[in-house]
């Protein structure tokens, strides 16, 4: 929980930051965080607080994932697990064309979703 609140911390200071959500000894796959269920990536809606707010989108199946009607600043999670290629990237194309944003398994990062028009769940 410490590495949680930490990392909240750290992206209260330096909003572009990405944060660590910290990990357990418990099978990730039971693992809950922030509301985004164990093995799914979770955009939250616009300026909402992480710490209290459900997710609007979730998913759990790799590839591309076309997005739409998402403007403004979002926090995107990566809760999946397998490893450490479990990565998501945010892609300014559809079905996953130029990605420039990747997001690591255990991270969150707040990011203006206007430009994105796509996210990859990449397998680990």
């Amino acid at each position: 929980m410490r590495r949680i609140t930490r990392g909240a911390a750290a992206l209260a200071v330096a909003p572009a930051a990405v944060a660590a959500i910290g990990t357990s000894s418990a099978h990730a796959s039971d693992r809950t965080v922030f509301n985004c269920p164990g093995g799914a990536v979770c955009i939250y809606p616009r300026d909402a607080d992480i710490h209290s707010s459900t997710p609007t989108n979730v998913y759990y199946s790799y590839g591309a994932h076309n997005l739409s009607n998402q403007f403004g600043n979002h926090y995107v999670l990566n809760n999946q697990y397998g490893g450490a290629n479990a990565t998501a990237d945010l892609c300014t194309g559809y079905d996953g064309v130029d990605c420039g944003i990747t997001i690591e398994m255990n991270y969150f990062k707040k990011v203006d979703l206007t430009p994105i028009n796509s996210i990859v769940l990449n397998r680990p």
